[in-house]
């Protein structure tokens, strides 16, 4: 009996070892005017587990960051997502996001997009409800800049909405 016990608590600790968790579904986007280019560089950081499992329960197929042969299917997949889950509006009217691309580390996943072009913009309006389909904690810190000028917001889901004045 104590052998069976012994065995089965090794078996436990394991597995519970084998896959990386976290306590806290946090994001990070960063939403930049560049007063050169006249687009907003936008930046989200992620943790590489959530977006994996954000995407695959979203579409219905496994998604693996660290595998080079997803990294086709992974780019349609986040320019799809991003389009879903991210929206700009600057002084009432809505711009064109275009995603840019993605870039991993071995725990986080920051996923680039960029405006269409826009002057000098004031009010600054976003949609940003990333991975709120996969979690009802999840929080989202986002960072408005323009002009140097930084304010930032905090969204909790089921939150999604920020305004910000220039």
């Amino acid at each position: 009996m104590k052998k069976a016990l012994l065995f089965f608590s090794i078996l436990f600790i394991l597995f519970s070892f084998t896959e990386k968790k976290h306590p806290y579904h946090v994001g990070s986007v960063e939403i930049n005017y560049n007063s050169k280019s006249k687009t907003f560089e936008i930046t989200g950081r992620f943790f590489l587990d959530d977006l994996e499992n954000g995407l695959s329960k979203k579409y219905g197929k496994p998604f693996h960051f660290n595998d080079v042969k997803y990294k086709t299917q992974i780019n349609e997949a986040l320019k799809n997502y991003s389009a879903e889950y991210f929206k700009l509006k600057t002084d009432n009217q809505f711009l064109k996001i275009n995603y840019v691309g993605y870039e991993e580390d071995s725990e986080s996943v920051n996923v680039y997009l960029e405006s269409e072009k826009v002057e000098n913009p004031k009010k600054v309006e976003a949609a940003v409800s990333f991975l709120y389909n996969l979690f009802d904690d999840q929080i989202n810190l986002v960072h408005v800049i323009v002009n140097g000028n930084r304010k930032s917001e905090k969204l909790t889901y089921p939150n999604r909405y920020l305004f910000q004045q220039f």
